[in-house]
């Protein structure tokens, strides 16, 4: 039986998918990996099903044992790993020879790291997803000194000699104007804002100019989908992400773009960003040359 065994955790080192979808309306938000195109490329590099259960890594990596040895493939962030103190190339897959140790470092520039294994982390569904639920405990918890996991049964393929994709990840946030967009006299894309450190799964909050309204409003509270970009009464925006509520009282101003909901997640405190309005066309047209990133990992 193959297996991981945790050595060191890191961070905040949790397991992900793509996350449960349909549970909204009992308050079950989608959580899954926060960035799903570096989760499933990693997973298609590997052979493994796009969604495959694999960790997620935050700011500080983790150290991790393979008994029996694997195919492993580091996608996101440049975390510096090493295989038996043999630096490696991430976006591409390497092989950890039986008992050897895959270590990673300090994020080297953005937030998350994702270590996908050829055969996946075979590990309980809640809900129908294996994801992690930090803030509700949903799924399980952050990763601890001793965990182990059994790696699922499947045929490797042989490592590729180099990476054949790398993502580009953004600071300029592409959004469409949200439902409440017309309450405010300023503009969000006229701007600069940093990134808090108030900046998790459920939400980045940001500073910068404040939006202000143009007259005082009270709206019912309704529902808010991953990316919305919330104005609360002091002006600053938050990014609603994968672990937000599913229900909010705050005028929502924008909606950060699929397209660019990886960078989202790759965002550390102190980053400065800005956004950008597309329509809702553009919007599609960037999500489906994405998907076409994929396609090509696989092939």
């Amino acid at each position: 039986m193959k297996t991981l065994i945790v050595v060191t955790p890191g961070l905040l080192t949790t397991v992900q998918d793509l996350g449960r979808y349909g549970y909204g309306a009992i308050g079950v938000s989608p959580s899954g990996a926060a960035d799903p195109l570096a989760l499933r490329v990693g997973n298609v590099l590997v052979g493994n099903p796009e969604g495959a259960p694999a960790l997620e890594m935050t700011l500080l990596g983790g150290s991790f044992d393979f008994s029996q040895g694997a195919v492993v493939v580091l996608t996101g962030a440049d975390f510096g790993a090493a295989i038996d103190g043999v630096p490696v190339e991430g976006w591409t897959a390497h092989r950890v020879p039986p008992g050897g140790r895959l270590a990673a470092g300090m994020s080297r520039g953005g937030a998350r790291c994702y270590l996908c294994i050829a055969g996946g982390l075979d590990v309980a569904r809640v809900l129908g997803s294996a994801s992690t639920h930090v803030r509700s405990g949903l799924g399980g918890r952050p990763l601890k000194k001793g965990d182990v996991f059994r790696i699922g049964d499947t045929r490797a393929p042989a490592p590729s000699p180099a990476p054949p994709l790398r993502i580009e990840y953004r600071k300029v946030l592409r959004a469409t104007r949200g439902p409440q967009a017309e309450w405010f006299s300023s503009d969000l894309c006229a701007g600069a804002y940093r990134v808090t450190e108030q900046a998790d799964r459920m939400g980045l909050r940001l500073e910068g100019p404040a939006l202000r309204a143009l007259k005082e409003r009270s709206m019912v509270t309704e529902g808010v989908p991953l990316g919305a970009v919330q104005v609360p009464p002091g002006g600053q925006p938050i990014i609603l992400f994968v672990e937000q509520q599913t229900t909010g009282g705050y005028p929502k101003v924008a909606n950060v773009i699929a397209a660019d909901l990886p960078s989202v997640a790759q965002l550390r405190p102190r980053d400065e960003i800005r956004f950008e309005w597309v329509s809702p066309e553009e919007a599609r047209r960037l999500l489906l040359e994405q998907e076409a990133l994929i396609r090509n990992a696989a092939h």
